[in-house]
């Protein structure tokens, strides 16, 4: 069995004497626990970071100047969050651009800045990194075991253990079936290209197939409540969720968060999020939802993940949730977060091609290999907008197809510019997808111009769905009051002609965001006319909790 190398400590300076020196002293004290990666741009830098996660291999702390052409400090840290969020954020900065260090403290949650020079590092340096290196270590960083994950390009199976895997910021190693890695593990495995994904853990342990509950749990996410009761249970770890679960944790409730696939939603597969208040330079959603989930850890709350919740009860003075397995969780109160999901394309062949080049919502993990490659999206909302953007770094070409006439009705105005601007996306109004085929994956789609009737096929293997929102709500049915489509109801909503909702028992009408059962609240995108926005649904299940207040002191 390989032996794990030393995390690493990466430092990037464009002046080759101070990337040396500082490279020096980190070397003299921790080179015997860390390996010191040392690099002279911010480009080469994240070159090394890629290189790095490929490998599955950790960096602990990330120490930058900020000063450096093309790409400067606060700039690279914010890229490379992207790829090691868990690594320590350190800025190199002359007194003169001590504003710049504080304004990173919010841009790249910067964790210190040290001012040049750094001499004597046993007073100015190594105490720093000492109290860095403590808390990444706390943090359960190093515990982190490396995965390989063997299977097909093309393989469903293979891509939901990967996205899965991705989406939870667990780092693995992808290696293909076919190459000469992939058979080796196979074979020690006892099974065949036929039975992947096969996912290898770093103390040999071989995983066939396995489900979201079993990748969790080799993986160190936690399955199981630790408790019976609670005083609030959130269902859906997407902002609304992770919002409650923050504020609901720090006043003192005894708070669990239950996902049944990963932190963020929606909102941790976007690209960028550039309108969410306090990120002037726009925030990944993947930055957003780790800082958030890192948060709601910090003040007390549990985090249960791969958990699916089938059903919702009223027990007297308890609400009762049960997982599909057959187990349960109870509380005093509930807030609902489950989000929403993009409507599936009816177009004929895309269904069995799902997880083979179709794909619904953006998948930041398959970017990287669609370089050079034309690539189709969905929808005229801020999400595909987002999406179209990412993935123009990588494509030859990114084809927006969109319904209406123009992206004025659906798109935020900043991003309908920055579209505008780049050469590789291309708009195309009036058009929709109709069809799709291919052998083994995606390999073209049947387009319609909804103003002529025309058609064509257009040769691609990746298309991203951006259409409708379905909410996650079948298994409240009968349980609380939702609309034709799904959304639930709550407050105002419930009442009509002055008349509480059936079997509304408390002598009061339901709070704001109360549903129709006392005591369980919606927020965010599951909730019927809600704003769909990132800062609504926080906003949302902050203003939850306050009412998980009011509800408990009245009982």
């Amino acid at each position: 069995m390989d032996v794990m190398p030393n995390p690493a400590i990466l430092t990037v300076d464009d002046d080759p004497a101070v990337s040396r020196a500082v490279a020096r002293d980190i070397r003299r004290r921790y080179g015997d626990r860390y390996r010191v990666v040392r690099a002279d741009s911010a480009e080469t830098a994240l070159e090394a970071l890629r290189e790095l996660k490929l490998r599955g291999e950790q960096v602990a702390v990330l120490i930058a100047d900020y000063r450096m052409p093309q790409m400067n400090g606060i700039e690279f840290l914010e890229a490379a969050m992207d790829l090691f969020p868990a690594a320590r954020r350190v800025l190199l900065t002359a007194y003169a651009d001590t504003d710049a260090a504080i304004n990173a403290i919010n841009v790249v949650d910067l964790d210190h800045y040290l001012l040049k020079p750094w001499h004597p590092p046993e007073e100015k340096l190594y105490p720093v990194l000492d109290q860095l290196l403590e808390a990444w270590t706390a943090g359960g960083a190093t515990a982190t075991p490396e995965l390989r994950v063997v299977g097909h390009r093309w393989s469903a199976p293979s891509f939901k253990a990967r996205d899965f895997l991705a989406r939870n910021l667990v780092p693995f190693r992808w290696v293909l079936a076919d190459e000469a890695e992939g058979a080796e593990l196979l074979r020690a495995a006892g099974v065949t290209a036929n039975d992947v994904p096969l996912v290898v853990t770093a103390d040999g342990k071989s995983l066939v197939q396995p489900s979201p509950a079993d990748l969790a749990a080799q993986v160190g996410l936690a399955t199981t409540p630790a408790a019976d009761f609670y005083d609030l249970v959130v269902v859906g770890a997407g902002p609304a969720g992770l919002g409650a679960a923050v504020y609901g944790a720090s006043e003192g409730l005894r708070t669990v968060l239950i996902e049944r696939r990963a932190t963020g939603g929606q909102a941790g597969q976007s690209s960028r999020i550039e309108n969410y208040l306090g990120f002037p330079d726009g925030v990944s959603g993947a930055q957003l939802t780790d800082r958030a989930r890192r948060q709601a850890l910090r003040f007390g709350a549990e985090l249960l993940s791969a958990r699916e919740v089938v059903s919702l009860e009223n027990a007297g003075g308890a609400r009762v949730l049960r997982f599909s397995d057959g187990s349960s969780v109870a509380a005093h109160t509930v807030v609902l977060a489950t989000g929403v999901s993009y409507r599936m394309l009816p177009a004929p062949g895309l269904a069995e091609l799902t997880g083979r080049g179709c794909f619904y919502g953006s998948v930041a993990s398959e970017a990287p290999s669609c370089s050079g490659e034309d690539v189709y999206i969905v929808g005229g909302a801020n999400s595909a907008g987002q999406a179209a953007v990412h993935f123009s770094r990588y494509a030859r070409r990114v084809h927006l197809l969109i319904r209406g006439d123009d992206l004025a009705r659906s798109m935020s105005s900043y991003l309908i510019d920055q579209i505008a601007r780049i050469d590789a996306i291309e708009v195309h109004p009036c058009t929709e997808v109709v069809g799709g085929a291919g052998q083994d994956h995606l390999e073209r789609v049947t387009l319609r111009d909804m103003r002529t009737g025309e058609t064509r096929e257009a040769d691609t293997s990746w298309l991203f769905v951006f259409i409708g929102a379905e909410p996650h709500t079948d298994w409240l049915d009968g349980a609380v009051a939702r609309d034709r489509r799904g959304f639930v109801l709550t407050g105002p909503d419930l009442t009509r002609g002055g008349h509480r909702p059936a079997g509304w028992a408390l002598p009061r009408d339901p709070y704001h965001l109360e549903s129709s059962m006392p005591g369980v609240f919606a927020a965010g995108d599951v909730r019927a006319e809600s704003v769909k926005r990132v800062a609504s649904a926080v906003g949302e299940g902050a203003m939850a909790v306050s009412l998980v207040h009011r509800y408990l002191e009245a009982q």
